[in-house]
């Protein structure tokens, strides 16, 4: 099974979108998988519910983060291209969907009572946002 299955697999399971990327992802930089399920959880439906940006996008920034990132506060090199590769994720993911933010890929503010209301009414965990955990997973290939 393809890396990009297996996150597919794993919001199917029940899962968020940012521990689907983060967990399969980030166990090859460092991650096991019950840390980076921890560690992500609070980026689920945008950051908590808030439907601010996506968690696949959030999860994928982390995987990044976990390649490439800084541990060492003088090397800035790594801090620079850290930073260029999560502008160029969220370039690729908005290229693709048109945003990086829960709420306007969905049209439902799910920070609401009503539009959680209405997210699970139309299943947009089942019916959409499997798009988003694919293309941000299909885009981590890209980049890494």
């Amino acid at each position: 099974m393809s890396k990009v299955e297996q996150a597919l697999s794993c919001f199917k399971e029940g899962f968020n979108c940012a521990q689907a990327i983060c967990s399969v992802y980030g166990q090859d930089y460092g991650l096991d998988r019950k840390t980076a399920l921890k560690v992500s959880c609070g980026f689920g439906a945008g950051m908590g519910c808030m439907a601010d940006t996506c968690g696949a996008v959030t999860g994928a920034y982390m995987v990044i983060g976990a390649k490439y990132g800084r541990s060492d506060i003088a090397d800035v090199p790594a801090k620079e291209k850290t930073y260029k590769l999560v502008r160029e994720f969220s370039d690729k993911f908005k290229s693709r969907n048109g945003s990086t933010i829960c709420k306007e890929l969905l049209g439902i503010d799910m920070s609401t009572p009503e539009g959680m209301k209405a997210a699970q009414q139309k299943n947009i965990h089942g019916a959409v946002c499997p798009k988003f955990v694919k293309d941000a997973a299909e885009i981590l290939e890209q980049i890494l």
